[in-house]
């Protein structure tokens, strides 16, 4: 007869929103004069005084001091209410209170995901304006962000979803065909490199059959048309050969880290060491390189 298994999952907040004072919540880092000239700080300064506080702060109960609490997440939003002479906020309360393990999970708003927030705010109703003076922008760069994914494939965008990648990006993307922004996506991905200066190259070394419709490139300054063939079919050979090696990699990376350790392992036995030394000194001056080289990686 089967056995039932009963696990237990502890929750990482407690169920209901908090109101605190202010005075009862402790800050973990200073937030300087400085950081409050940042654009960042001007941004969440206009959005809360726009449409109020969306996200609340989260804290944990202090385990010296009943009563008080330490912020785990939400420097900048509470300085803000501090400077607007508010007294209290809604918090959530974690039950770790552990400010590096949750600042670790907490994942920032990607560019395509705020696109998807834009268009459903106007879609509620809520005017441009509104919407930019709450991010603490101007209008074009609200309309800009509203038109984000116009001339990019749904295949390349939902590999891009969740990366944070700067707005002028999607415009190379555009110069693309629909075949060529996904395998310009998948690089990016694989390469974890997401700069615009990254895909401009990536757009430099596309050939023409694959830009999109309409698009004329320069021609680039110093280059003949050899030459930037050549690197045409230098930048697909390589895209092809990266990703053979990504299809490999995991099991390459497991074998080395297996052998790594049974290297390791010979190297810690004095009578393997002694007959090496004597016999093979080359091999084991390599082996201990390799041993030495992943100590230091680790």
């Amino acid at each position: 007869m089967a056995r039932r298994v009963h696990i237990s999952v502890r929750m990482g907040f407690e169920k209901r929103t908090v109101s605190l004072r202010l005075s009862d919540i402790q800050p973990l880092k200073h937030i300087s004069e400085e950081v409050k000239r940042s654009s960042k700080y001007s941004q969440i300064s206009a959005s809360i005084a726009e449409i109020g506080l969306v996200e609340p702060p989260v804290v944990a109960r202090s385990r010296e001091e009943f009563g008080k609490f330490l912020l785990l997440d939400g420097h900048l939003r509470l300085e803000v209410l501090r400077d607007r002479g508010v007294g209290e906020v809604d918090c959530l309360i974690s039950t770790d209170d552990e400010a590096f393990t949750y600042n670790k999970r907490v994942n920032r708003i990607a560019i395509i995901q705020e696109h998807k927030m834009i268009l459903k705010a106007v879609e509620n109703g809520v005017s441009e304006e509104r919407i930019a003076k709450s991010l603490n922008v101007d209008v074009a760069s609200i309309r800009r962000r509203r038109k984000l994914l116009d001339g990019i494939c749904s295949e390349a965008a939902e590999l891009l979803k969740e990366k944070h990648i700067a707005l002028n990006t999607f415009s190379e993307l555009r110069k693309l065909g629909a075949i060529r922004q996904i395998e310009a996506a998948e690089l990016m991905v694989a390469m974890n490199n997401f700069s615009n200066s990254y895909v401009r190259s990536l757009v430099a070394a596309t050939p023409k059959a694959q830009l999109a419709p309409g698009y004329q490139p320069r021609a680039p300054k110093g280059l003949s048309d050899e030459q930037v063939a050549l690197m045409e079919r230098e930048s697909a050979s390589l895209a092809r050969e990266f990703k053979v090696a990504e299809q490999t990699y995991g099991t390459d990376h497991l074998d080395l880290v297996l052998a790594n350790g049974y290297v390791s392992k010979l190297l810690r036995n004095g009578r393997v060491v002694g007959y090496l030394a004597k016999n093979y000194q080359e091999l084991l001056f390599e082996f201990q390189k390799i041993t030495e080289a992943e100590a230091t990686a680790a």
